[in-house]
């Protein structure tokens, strides 16, 4: 894990991040300018990559080991929807000054806590300092049989749409993180709001869901700019249309109390993005065995829309009719 040489710097090295690479021996104890990586026999590589930066991906008081867990899990998201299982990853580290050893420890700790629930160890990357807030990037590599990663450009005509999970928890959790208010407004006791604002600080990758992937889906990608904006970003990428029903978004019991306070957040569940869960593509002949195959891994499921030919992405509201969306998602350069 390269640095500015600098003898602080080596010393934050070797006792905060080495031994987070202690279980990847590709990662050389962190010894190297370079990590080595050897792909799995019958095996193709799979890279990403994702930056969360204060101020924007989460805020500067978050708890650390919150901004660690999540700084890796987005990544791992895109490997769990590519239906790859995690090898290693790279990460460079960005503060504009230096960091207290208490906030070091804890951010580790959140870095060891993910490393454990998703199976990956630190291969090596960077720290300095600059101007500007903190932000960490994450190169995260994953392996699938050879040929058999799930791409994004590959949904057909006529497949059905699922979704993991429940959406707009993270979303809501936001509102609620920004508001501590709006919980009472919405009529949510303390565990549902824990829960939401839980779901937006630690994203949880459908890891379980990556054999179910391979098997059965078409196309899938992982919604991290908000379920209508990434379904469009499949369809486009594939060349067909795309219908979601509103109605059949899966809700958990919080969000579903929060909406019948305020319907309106609706739009919010649709296109408020970080929730992390995964839009599969499915031909129709194998949703049945795909709704098994998901269930066998623990991971729920449900049915929201289904593709079509021709351009575009519709949502329809309970009555059926289509929905007039706003901004479909997040944009980094909003026009």
């Amino acid at each position: 894990m390269a640095g500015t040489g600098t003898e602080g710097e080596d010393e934050l090295i070797e006792t905060t991040f080495a031994p987070l690479a202690a279980g990847f021996q590709g990662a050389l104890g962190l010894k190297d300018d370079c990590a080595l990586l050897a792909p799995p026999p019958g095996e193709d590589l799979v890279l990403t990559t994702d930056a969360v930066a204060a101020g924007v991906h989460f805020f500067p008081d978050d708890a650390a080991a919150d901004i660690a867990w999540k700084a890796l899990a987005v990544n791992v998201s895109d490997l769990a929807a590519k239906g790859a299982r995690p090898i290693a990853y790279l990460m460079s580290l960005a503060f504009p000054e230096r960091p207290e050893r208490g906030w070091l420890d804890a951010f580790a700790g959140g870095l060891a806590d993910a490393q454990a629930a998703f199976g990956i160890g630190l291969a090596g990357g960077d720290t300095d300092r600059r101007p500007g807030p903190f932000s960490a990037t994450i190169t995260a590599i994953g392996s699938v049989p050879t040929g058999r990663m799930v791409r994004r450009a590959t949904a057909r005509p006529g497949d059905v749409l699922f979704v993991s999970g429940t959406l707009g928890d993270s979303a809501l959790g936001l509102l609620l993180r920004q508001d501590r208010e709006l919980g009472g407004v919405l009529g949510l006791d303390e565990a549902e709001t824990r829960h939401l604002i839980g779901r937006y600080l630690r994203p949880e990758p459908r890891l379980a869901l990556a054999p179910a992937l391979r098997g059965f889906a078409s196309a899938a990608m992982d919604i991290s700019d908000g379920l209508v904006k990434d379904c469009g970003r499949l369809a486009r990428a594939s060349g067909v249309s795309a219908t979601l029903d509103s109605a059949r978004v899966p809700l958990s019991g919080a969000a579903q109390r929060a909406l019948l306070q305020r319907p309106a957040l609706l739009e919010r569940v649709l296109t408020g993005g970080d929730d992390y869960e995964v839009l599969a593509a499915v031909p129709p002949d194998r949703a049945e065995a795909f709704r098994a195959a998901a269930a066998a891994g623990g991971v729920a499921v449900s049915e929201i829309g289904h593709v079509a030919t021709g351009s575009g992405i519709t949502v329809t509201g309970p009555d059926g009719r289509a929905l007039e969306i706003g901004a479909a998602g997040w944009d980094h350069f909003p026009h």
